[in-house]
């Protein structure tokens, strides 16, 4: 486990956001591959966002699984993984990710604020912008692909996902291989990779995010219905 405040942070390689005919260039290959790979097998998805992009691509998880970081290590070996510790994760999170790296053989980089625990303690206004999504625009500048775990059966906000789709906030590809997935695709993986599962799932928690705001889901709510609860949120800001 390799760690760093965000402010360390850097990337594989250089490039620089494209504007003008490259820009446009690369919207058209973009939905192109979009159409191509909607439903393929996520291996597929990522082979492709490998060879198109080679060490511009980073994979950022959220550790309540370990299915993305799987996939991504059987396709390129040693690609770079980042885990975006706000320091409010459960105690859990942080040792499953310990366990992940040993099954995987993924050093995973640990990037944080560097905000001690009383600046914008989880829940407040900036919390998650300060600790999540400042870091994540950091963490991307000079990569060309951003590799999530996000499933369009997370939550209504995430039932129009795209596969591959250009990221202006930014600044580059973003590429969901398991975007078509099921939480029953995802139990299914696991069982036939005989991956180990994230602790607190035994307790219900799906959705896991931070120890303060996280819950498991409500009765007849969504993945994501435990996040957040008694509050309008639905997203931190990372997928917005």
């Amino acid at each position: 486990m390799i760690e760093q405040a965000c402010g360390a942070v850097a990337p594989s390689a250089q490039w620089g956001r494209p504007s003008g005919r490259e820009l446009a260039a690369l919207l058209d290959e973009v939905a192109a591959a979009d159409t191509e790979l909607e439903g393929a097998d996520p291996s597929a998805v990522l082979a492709w966002a490998f060879k198109r992009f080679g060490d511009g691509v980073v994979v950022t998880s959220s550790f309540q699984d370990c299915v993305l970081v799987d996939l991504a290590a059987s396709v390129r070996p040693g690609v770079r993984v980042v885990f975006l510790d706000t320091g409010f994760h459960f105690p859990e999170t942080l040792a499953y990710l310990r366990r992940v790296e040993r099954v995987t053989r993924i050093d995973v980089e640990v990037v944080s604020a560097g905000l001690s625990d009383d600046e914008h303690p989880c829940g407040s206004a900036l919390c998650c912008e300060l600790r999540k999504v400042r870091p994540l625009r950091r963490l991307l500048e000079g990569h060309a692909a951003w590799v999530t775990g996000l499933k369009r059966s997370d939550s209504a906000t995430r039932a129009a996902a795209r596969t591959v789709a250009w990221d202006d906030g930014k600044g580059v590809v973003k590429v969901n291989p398991i975007v078509a997935w099921s939480e029953e695709d995802v139990a299914a993986y696991v069982a036939a990779r005989g991956l180990p599962r994230h602790p607190l799932n035994a307790a219900g928690y799906i959705s896991i995010g931070c120890a303060p705001t996280t819950r498991p889901p409500l009765e007849g709510g969504d993945l994501r219905s435990g996040r957040w609860v008694g509050s309008s949120r639905t997203e931190c800001g990372l997928h917005l």
